[in-house]
């Protein structure tokens, strides 16, 4: 059968919500209800995007996305996708999500064959991320987690209840060789030093994996956390991968997305990086069968030129999603 670019097979219906009993449980209804009435929205951004990957994850294959999602972020997110198909749209919410999610699994392992065995892996900004329970290429690697501590906290803490939970099969299992989160700030100076008082070496070899973070932060602090990593490529053989707004991207939302990048394979080099390779959305490793319509917003922008900042049909921005994947100067010796 065929996949269509909305993920499905053909004929096939996008699957009605069915929220996990543990979702129902008195536990986890109070961390969700802390989370919708004390998180700011760039950490509640945390739990939507595992909604995102809970509502695809025919194609991301993450089991533990909606208890740590949320009824809330399920909920108003499935509600989106029910108007996206009765519309017809051509780009079905959570698609770049589902894109971006996939390609992030794919490049981090190779990036982990290419390495020698016990490669460090560190999630910058990790949020809601579950790679360490879902991807078995990390079955060498020593993964730390990097994120607000209360974030950390509530993670945990959902984690435990889904362990404590009577089904078995809801149950996390970790595949990395180790797991450890980090409760920091990356905007403050001293995250770096708290990720090595939990056990990182810089002189390791270590993939770095910013998802969804850069555009986050301001200038300044996207800048001297790209810098702060550029400097241990000096240390290690080092990989990153991150993912980049241009500036038409930030424009288009809320306040919260700040840093912006035209032109990521410039700049990186400029700090220190080196084989630096570019992505967008439906490029050969960037589209997993999910963005094959020759007419949806995403083909569309690639046939025009990075430099367009408004669309010629319609003067509609072209807001681009550059996914990135760098590697330090030693690791090419």
């Amino acid at each position: 059968m065929s996949v269509h670019n909305n993920g499905l097979q053909e004929g096939a219906q996008w699957q009605e919500l069915k929220l996990p009993h543990l979702l129902h449980t008195d536990a986890v209804q109070k961390l969700h209800a802390t989370i919708q009435n004390k998180w700011d929205s760039l950490r509640q951004s945390a739990c939507q995007t595992a909604a995102g990957r809970a509502l695809w994850k025919h194609v991301t294959h993450d089991p533990l996305a909606d208890l740590l999602s949320g009824e809330t972020h399920l909920r108003k997110f499935h509600e989106k996708i029910k108007n996206d198909l009765l519309n017809n749209a051509r780009e079905i919410s959570g698609v770049i999500l589902a894109v971006r999610t996939l390609w992030f699994d794919s490049k981090l392992e190779a990036a982990l064959d290419s390495l020698s065995g016990g490669t460090q892996v560190v999630l910058l900004g990790a949020g809601m991320d579950t790679r360490a329970y879902r991807l078995s290429c990390l079955k060498e690697s020593h993964v730390f987690e990097v994120d607000f501590p209360e974030v950390l906290e509530v993670k945990t803490t959902l984690l435990e209840a889904a362990n404590e939970s009577i089904n078995n099969d809801q149950h996390p299992t970790l595949k990395a060789k180790s797991l450890c989160r980090v409760a920091a700030d990356i905007t403050n100076n001293d995250w770096l030093e708290k990720l090595q008082n939990s056990g990182f070496v810089p002189e390791k070899s270590t993939v770095w994996v910013l998802e969804g973070i850069i555009y986050y932060l301001s200038h300044s602090d996207a800048m001297q956390v790209l810098q702060i990593i550029a400097d241990k490529c000096a240390l290690a053989s080092t990989v990153l991968l991150a993912d980049f707004m241009n500036k038409p991207s930030t424009t288009l939302s809320s306040s919260n997305f700040h840093f912006y990048c035209d032109w990521p394979e410039r700049l990186l080099p400029s700090l220190g990086f080196s084989h630096v390779k570019l992505s967008q959305i439906g490029d050969p490793d960037a589209h997993f069968g999910l963005t094959a319509d020759p007419s949806n917003l995403f083909n569309k922008l690639r046939s025009l030129p990075r430099s367009m900042q408004t669309h010629p049909d319609d003067g509609s921005p072209c807001c681009r999603l550059y996914l990135v994947q760098a590697s330090g100067l030693i690791s090419q010796t």
